[in-house]
């Protein structure tokens, strides 16, 4: 494309994914690779987490130090890094409009890594109605206020949801010197481990309430409490002036639906086969873009995945456009990645349930045979399951779609 910068490999998005990435392919010898990220800093959301849990058990990080060390690891191998830079659309099948501090660029690539991340929903997205006071924030704009700039954020809050994130989200909101006055779901039950849980419960005293949802934010100016519902029918206001809304993540796709990329009808990421190769030919994906709530150690393994792939692409094996046959799930299975598969695959795959589940039979079948069956200890909802590859061999890449089931038999 004329005025065209040139690079071998673009991918957009400085988080784990994208950055593990980044470090293989220039340590494989890839001469021109280049990060972008409309954040002022690399690293992704691990830059304002700034508990532990990250890094290796060997080697235990904080968010931040891991995200330094993300970033070292990649500009150290040879990737050229540019924070505070915006994809704005696609100038081509490989080349992208740009914006950043040296104002509006195009460059084109010889191959294009999605790694756009994903993001909370906010509580417009969510339909909780009332008035529009300050003090409503997601885990991430909590989590930026008090880590990366110091900011206080009220006295009394409310956080919405009972998952990982949420007990992370708390334990923000108490250093920043601020009282949890409950967590609040409409789940049976907190989606997180039982010791996390009663250690929120007991030692630190946050009520968890179940079975109940927040139906009106009140207050004008700043929050003054949120009204909640619980499963009779009963209603209560809840005081405080900070309300946090946790989890529910959908996945960074503007990028993905500008370009005309199939998207997933579960994840709403792009759809990828089992070398992460988008509907573009040449366009790849990898990270929480494609299943989004998983940890930032995951989204870093499937970077350097993507990665061998990329290279593959680059070595000329293959048109880069996506192989196999579709791969789907049945309800109670919310979704499944790479969503499509073919025998040389090797995995592996995630997916997801909405219900919980004992001991359930994991079956994957095509035009009725089955290719694979496995009987689970349990499922649990928006916990990962995974699905290794030892059955792929089996698929006909010339049969019908694939489907994964999990029930009772």
């Amino acid at each position: 494309m004329s005025g065209a910068r040139q690079v071998d490999v673009l991918i957009v998005g400085a988080g784990p994914a994208g950055l593990a990435a980044a470090a293989r392919l220039a340590a494989a010898g890839v001469a021109r690779v280049e990060v972008l990220d409309r954040e002022p800093q690399a690293g992704g959301v691990p830059r304002h987490c700034a508990h532990g849990g990250f890094g290796t058990w060997s080697r235990p990080l904080t968010g931040p130090a891991w995200a330094r060390l993300l970033v070292t690891a990649a500009e150290g191998a040879g990737t050229v890094v540019r924070p505070g830079v915006t994809a704005l659309d696609w100038a081509g099948p490989l080349s992208l409009h740009t914006v950043g501090p040296r104002g509006p660029e195009t460059i084109e690539a010889r191959a294009v890594v999605l790694a756009t991340g994903a993001r909370e929903r906010p509580r417009s997205a969510r339909l909780v109605p009332g008035t529009r006071p300050a003090g409503v924030l997601t885990t991430g704009e909590l989590q930026q206020a008090v880590h990366l700039y110091g900011q206080r954020v009220g006295e009394r809050a409310v956080v919405v949801g009972a998952e990982d994130v949420s007990y992370a989200a708390a334990a923000t909101v108490r250093a920043a010197g601020a009282e949890v006055v409950a967590l609040v779901t409409g789940l049976p039950r907190a989606r997180t481990t039982p010791a996390r849980a009663a250690d929120a419960r007991l030692r630190q005293g946050i009520p968890l309430l179940t079975a109940t949802t927040v139906t009106e934010l009140l207050g004008h100016g700043r929050l003054s409490g949120v009204r909640v519902r619980h499963r009779d029918g009963r209603t209560a206001v809840l005081p405080c002036d900070t309300v946090v809304f946790t989890g529910d993540f959908v996945p960074e796709h503007e990028l993905a639906r500008r370009g005309g990329l199939i998207l997933d009808t579960g994840t709403r990421g792009p759809a990828v086969d089992g070398a992460l190769r988008t509907s573009r030919p040449g366009v790849f994906a990898a990270g929480s873009v494609l299943h989004p709530g998983e940890s930032a150690a995951a989204a870093a393994r499937e970077g350097t995945r993507v990665a061998g792939a990329v290279l593959e692409a680059l070595a000329g094996a293959g048109t880069g456009a996506p192989d196999g046959v579709p791969l789907s799930v049945a309800p109670p299975l919310r979704w499944i990645v790479p969503n499509r598969v073919a025998p040389a695959d090797r995995g592996p795959y995630v997916l997801r349930t909405t219900a919980p589940l004992t001991r359930p039979l994991l079956r994957v079948t095509q035009d009725g045979r089955t290719l694979y069956r496995r009987r689970l200890a349990r499922a649990v909802p928006y916990r990962t399951l995974t699905l290794t590859a030892r059955w792929t061999r089996l698929v006909d890449p010339r049969g019908g779609p694939v489907r994964v089931t999990l029930g009772d038999r």
